[in-house]
């Protein structure tokens, strides 16, 4: 009996490594705005920098329940602000970015889509969302709550 719950609870903590390790930070805007117009998902932009406290990213996006939510509902986009390996052009990009949706406090999470016509990209934003206490469960209903307000 214990040795098949061993080999159950290992089949089980494999599954969840592998949940929090399938997901996919976009770090190109352009490439980003396109995927999330072909698949009609909002985009999750993450602004953060190095040094910043972990707590958003360990406590709610390496999380099954993230992992799962996220596939189904946004594309993720990672903006670090603190990335010396990004071209100029990008890290003026992502400070405007970051001023133009108001975030004042890292890490923190923009909500947004956009469209691009005649090579100008217009943001709309749905919302913004720091860390807080409670786990992912509550993080995600909050979440939802930004993107689905009517429901």
């Amino acid at each position: 009996m214990i040795k098949k719950l061993l080999i159950l609870l290992f089949f089980l903590g494999s599954f969840f490594m592998q949940a929090q390790n399938n997901l996919v930070w976009r770090t190109n805007m352009t490439d980003a705005i396109a995927i999330s117009n072909e698949q009609r998902k909002p985009m999750l932009i993450l602004f953060t920098a190095s040094g910043v406290p972990e707590n958003l990213q360990n406590e709610i996006f390496k999380t099954p329940d993230f992992a799962v939510w996220s596939r189904d509902n946004v594309i993720l986009v990672k903006l670090d602000l603190s990335d010396n390996s990004a071209s100029d052009s990008d890290k003026e990009q992502n400070v405007k970015l970051k001023n133009a949706f108001g975030v004042e406090e890292l890490p923190q999470v923009c909500f947004a889509s956009a469209s691009m016509r005649k090579n100008k990209t217009t943001f709309s934003a749905l919302g913004k969302i720091a860390y807080k206490p409670g786990g992912a469960k509550a993080w995600i209903a909050e979440s939802n709550a930004l993107l689905h307000p009517s429901e």
